[in-house]
């Protein structure tokens, strides 16, 4: 990856607007936790979502299958429009960009609650996703613009605060939605907490815009958006048997061979849409490839705990979203105690040792059996959920431990493409191993004695990460969390 390079210089950008008075007292919690919070609407949605698929299946009259267009259509639209969402935060503003993205995300999710057949609801899945892709790389760089460096951790545990309460709320509340009222409201919830999160962007968020930003790569868009679409596509479909292998073969050669050809465009195009040359830096390399066999394990596990507890063990929908919880909840009690571990321990013991931790409790779901008693299987996921989270947390500050001012744009849009790409990459994987294991077995349904074994293979296969992360050296980003300061006397 070192070897890939877009340009030899950065492009040049005029520096980013002054910021007012309001910002020392606007720094701090409150500005992370109001982009947190609008960053809420994706995750609340996206669990939500999961749950009321065949209620929604039966009262559009659609195989329940077929319905599971709306989520992939969502990853498409999102993998498209996000190499462009730097540039336009460049272009325009990273506030302006970040409002227009709520409004869009509150207006097309409006459109899905409206929709009366599969053919609207996929349209309005497909602006949704646009607008999502938009919102989480500019949410997070208006955070980076505003923030120094060595509060810069503290400030990104408090950002998840709020988005974590999608993954806590979202499986009792989408099984409560369906069960209790309609499906439709699952969409409609996402419209007060827009309206309210674009008041306090426009009365609380300094403005980041930066001038002279390079000419759209218009070449760069189309591949990477083939290229990415493709490569989603076919990891959704990847084991499920919805389409035709030859098809989905097809979906994966035509996507790496468009991403590909960008990877060669973008070593003879000055400001291609993604900045390839980012990985040069160990601390960015560290962070997007060895987080992404972490972040396959992230995307896998609550599709594989679906399967498990709801098929394997017979839970309803309801009662294994009272239970998983918990894993968020664990998440969220984490932020709190982030910054203190990582100005203790420093980013590469932590990312060492926590690795292990936490790809130990992946492969420890695979040992839940019906008989387990669910206090057990919650205190297990409430500490799988807290190790996790610190890892992600760690990651993502580590990413931009090397990232000058003028790159980050550049770096946050790719840091989300990544995580886009990697999460699908693990849904795909759970879904092909777990139909490997149920064939293997000879079973013609999966069971939990077919599901359990794909925990021990992506649970081993975080641990390719630790070659990334031993190979960083013992003050790899202290800069950002005043480590290096206090260790000085």
């Amino acid at each position: 990856m070192s070897e890939i390079s877009t340009t030899d210089s950065p492009p040049e950008v005029a520096p980013a607007q002054p910021v007012d008075k309001s910002t020392a007292a606007t720094r701090g919690w409150l500005v992370p936790a109001i982009i947190g919070s609008a960053l809420m609407m994706q995750t609340l949605n996206a669990t939500v979502l999961s749950n009321a698929l065949p209620t929604m299946a039966r009262e559009l009259g659609e195989d329940p299958l077929r319905l599971n267009l709306a989520i992939t259509m969502y990853l498409l639209a999102a993998a498209v429009f996000l190499p462009i969402s730097g540039w336009a935060a460049d272009k325009f503003g990273a506030r302006r960009i970040f409002m227009a993205a709520m409004v869009l995300y509150a207006l097309s999710s409006a459109a899905c609650g409206f929709a009366n057949s599969l053919t609207e609801l996929v349209v309005a899945r497909l602006f949704q996703g646009a607008a999502g892709a938009m919102m989480a790389p500019v949410g997070r760089l208006v955070l980076l613009r505003t923030t120094p460096k060595n509060e810069l951790v503290g400030a990104m545990s408090v950002l998840t605060m709020p988005a974590l309460l999608g993954p806590v709320l979202g499986p009792p509340v989408g099984g409560f939605v369906v069960t209790f009222w309609d499906w439709r409201w699952i969409f409609f919830i996402n419209l007060p907490i827009a309206a309210i999160g674009v008041l306090l962007v426009a009365r609380f968020v300094p403005n980041v815009a930066v001038q002279n930003a390079p000419r759209l790569d218009w070449l760069g868009m189309i591949l990477t958006g083939f290229g990415l679409a493709g490569v989603i596509f076919g990891f959704e479909n990847l084991g499920r048997d919805i389409l035709p292998f030859p098809l989905v073969l097809a979906l994966f050669l035509g996507g790496f061979a468009a991403l590909g050809l960008y990877a060669w465009h973008a070593r003879r195009t000055p400001h291609a849409i993604l900045d390839l040359s980012l990985f040069r830096l160990q601390t960015f390399q560290a962070s997007i490839v060895g987080g992404a066999f972490m972040r396959i394990a992230m995307g896998a596990t609550p599709f594989m705990l679906a399967m498990l507890l709801q098929i394997g063990f017979g839970m309803t929908a309801l009662q294994a979203g009272l239970l998983t919880f918990v894993s968020a909840a664990g998440a969220l009690i984490m932020k709190t105690t982030a910054p203190p571990i990582l100005r203790r321990f420093g980013f590469r013991q932590v990312l060492v040792v926590n690795a292990v931790i936490t790809g130990l409790f992946f492969m420890a779901y695979a040992l839940f059996k019906p008989t387990t008693p669910h206090w057990i299987i919650m205190v297990v996921l409430l500490a799988g959920g807290f190790f996790r989270s610190l890892q992600f947390t760690s990651l993502n500050g580590l990413a931009y431990a090397d990232i000058e001012q003028d790159r980050m744009s550049r770096a946050s849009t790719m840091s989300s493409m990544a995580q886009q790409l990697v999460q699908s990459i693990g849904i795909g994987l759970a879904a092909m191993l777990i139909h490997l294991f149920t064939r293997l077995a000879g079973q013609a349904e999966l069971t939990a004695a077919t599901v359990s074994p794909a925990f021990l293979v992506i649970g081993a296969l975080t641990f390719v990460s630790l070659f990334f992360y031993v190979r960083l050296p013992d003050d790899a980003g202290d800069e950002m969390n005043s480590r290096g300061r206090m260790a000085r006397p």
